[in-house]
């Protein structure tokens, strides 16, 4: 790359993104190009680090050192610096899946910048274990891994109406108990080996064939017990009991189902499939993959990227898809996302939000090749379960599938003449991200927008003002205000009275310091770095996006297990009262940030 594209690819790369444009150029004139191709091993496990890699283009395998899989990283991953940071030595083995474009940063010169620039301390430090991935289900709780209510009989119940309630409930197995006590567990594999293949009576008791004191696991045990319990018993169906009291059931079946939603499997299955179709299958897993984050306790900015990770893959697939179908693109186009995936903040409730970004130079007769794209883009991702945009922001739309210069006359128009519609579309577009095609499109419209709205303290006042439409749910004497009406009456919503809040105040922070972040901690981490918001103030701000961003996915990943449809509302009863309270006190911190952003700015 150029140094110039190195510098736009910087730019819109976390946690470069929360530099100065100077620190930009200074970081990205050190960064040496590595070209490896497929097979290749960048390093093997205790090699001495040359430094940290950033991936530009293309896909690496990580493993451990017995050769394990532990990642497959694309686009804007960093990787080695787990090993760089602890004792200079490689903590894992790296390889090309393919053939790749990568930037290493030298090890002085990485060391140096997480000590010198707060973003990469954050990032790499605190975070740096956010950027490395986790033990996936191996160090998930039991707990967390279970997927239903338990399904019991009582041991006098008959063979045969075991058998039914087993088909009903379309399960391979049950807990048998005895005054709230399990004593056994009855398999599908019991009654092939001990009823049908030995023709005995479907209505004796079900104590007649059950497995009688099975070996069990306790909830606070970890994936890889029920691993070493199943291999070590050669079982496939492990109990989990919390002082008697049988809690559920977890099956080889379920392993399976927790390995397949690693985001390793579903990215090289996504990379597999050449339909539609296939893909869909694929996304099908998100929610037990969010469940399946969630309870690593992963932060809640790992797992909303992780989960935004797999939406941007679908989204690239399908274009790839559209350009096999429809040809090869007639001008250079940029597809960018807006929303949540624009923020990489998606969960386990999003419908899509994006738009078309084409070179000038494109024909009317390029135009409709665009519209054909869209729509096959916006039909699959659809399918893929990111349903329709209620608004209609969507590259099918012909108000936001634009040539470049278009698109820089929305932004002029909306900065100039900041009306109520002008706000509501420019919190939407200040959220864009770019996905594929040619990101200096994107880049040069978000330098010349943020320069100007930053300069227009008119428009920055009306878009805080707008800002400010949201609040937390808190009533007069800071209690909690539920809704009031409807299907989810004395529920908090925690999309619009909780993350939103905090969203709108990232957005406000990045356009009074043109900070091109568009993640909300990373606007927030810059706007701090910047002076923009105090400290203190910012730290609180953090620390309450924090609480109520994990309390929302707590609550999600929950609805998942239950089986329910995951959803944004919470019922405050459902939560412990220590956690209730900090809930409380992360929404009284957003309200008082919102006072002082309205104080500020009425001034």
């Amino acid at each position: 790359m150029e140094h110039a594209d190195i510098i736009r690819f910087l730019a819109t790369t976390h946690p470069y993104d929360g530099l100065e444009r100077h620190d930009i150029k200074t970081v990205g004139a050190g960064l040496i190009r590595r070209d490896v191709v497929t097979g290749e091993t960048i390093y093997s496990h205790d090699d001495p680090l040359e430094g940290v890699y950033l991936i530009e283009d293309g896909t690496v395998e990580v493993t451990d050192a017995s050769g394990a899989l532990v990642s497959i990283l694309g686009a804007r991953n960093h990787f080695g610096e787990r090993g760089l940071l602890r004792d200079g030595k490689a903590a894992t083995n790296a390889r090309a899946a393919s053939d790749c474009v990568l930037h290493l940063f030298p090890a002085d010169a990485f060391l140096n910048a997480v000590k010198h620039f707060a973003t990469f301390n954050r990032y790499f430090t605190r975070g740096g274990a956010r950027g490395i991935t986790q033990g996936g289900i191996l160090t998930l709780h039991v707990a967390d891994m279970l997927a239903h209510e338990p399904i019991t009989c009582v041991p006098d119940l008959a063979i045969k109406d075991a058998a039914r309630l087993m088909r009903d409930e379309r399960i391979s197995s049950l807990g048998v108990e005895e005054n709230d006590k399990l004593v056994g567990i009855l398999t599908v594999r019991d009654m092939n080996n001990k009823v049908l293949a030995e023709g005995l009576n479907p209505d004796l008791p079900v104590y007649t064939i059950m497995t009688r004191n099975p070996v069990t696991l306790d909830p606070s045990a970890l994936g890889s017990d029920v691993m070493h319990m199943m291999i070590d018993h050669r079982i496939g169906h492990l109990p989990i009991v919390e002082n008697g009291k049988f809690r559920g059931m977890i099956t080889q079946t379920d392993l399976t189902r927790f390995l397949a939603t690693s985001q390793a499997h579903m990215i090289a299955d996504l990379g597999r499939a050449t339909s539609v179709e296939e893909m869909s299958e694929v996304t099908k897993r998100l929610p037990d993959f969010l469940m399946q984050l969630v309870g690593s306790h992963l932060a809640h900015d790992v797992v909303t990227r992780k989960v935004t990770d797999v939406a941007d893959i679908v989204t690239r697939r399908l274009l790839k898809m559209a350009e096999v179908k429809f040809g090869p693109a007639p001008v250079p186009y940029c597809w960018a996302a807006c929303g949540s995936q624009g923020r990489r903040e998606q969960t386990g409730v999003s419908d899509q939000d994006n738009c078309l970004i084409i070179h000038d130079s494109a024909t009317d007769d390029d135009m409709k090749y665009f519209a054909q794209l869209a729509t096959f883009v916006c039909d699959g991702l659809n399918a893929c379960g990111y349903v329709y945009c209620p608004g209609d922001m969507m590259a099918t739309a012909d108000r936001w599938r634009q040539r470049l210069s278009v698109w820089q006359s929305y932004f002029r128009m909306w900065i100039a003449k900041p009306n109520e519609e002008a706000q509501m579309l420019a919190s939407v577009m200040f959220d864009l991200r770019p996905i594929a095609g040619d990101e200096t499109l994107f880049s040069e419209l978000q330098g010349d927008t943020l320069a100007m709205a930053a300069k227009d303290s008119i428009f920055v006042a009306h878009m805080a003002s707008n800002s400010l439409k949201h609040v937390p749910p808190l009533s007069l004497f800071r209690g909690f205000a539920t809704i009031k009406s409807g299907e989810h009456r004395n529920t908090l919503d925690m999309k619009h009275n909780g993350v939103v809040p905090i969203v709108d105040l990232g957005r406000i922070y990045a356009l009074k310091g043109q900070i091109a972040a568009v993640n909300t901690r990373a606007r927030i981490d810059s706007a701090i770095e910047a002076g923009i918001v105090s400290e203190a103030g910012g730290a609180d701000l953090l620390a309450a996006y924090d609480t109520i961003a994990t309390v929302r996915l707590n609550h999600q990943a929950a609805q998942v297990r239950s089986g329910q449809k995951p959803d944004n509302y919470l019922t405050p009863s459902s939560l412990p009262a220590f956690e209730r309270s900090h809930l409380r006190d992360a929404f009284v911190i957003v309200r008082t940030m919102q006072s002082a952003l309205s104080s500020s700015a009425a001034r």
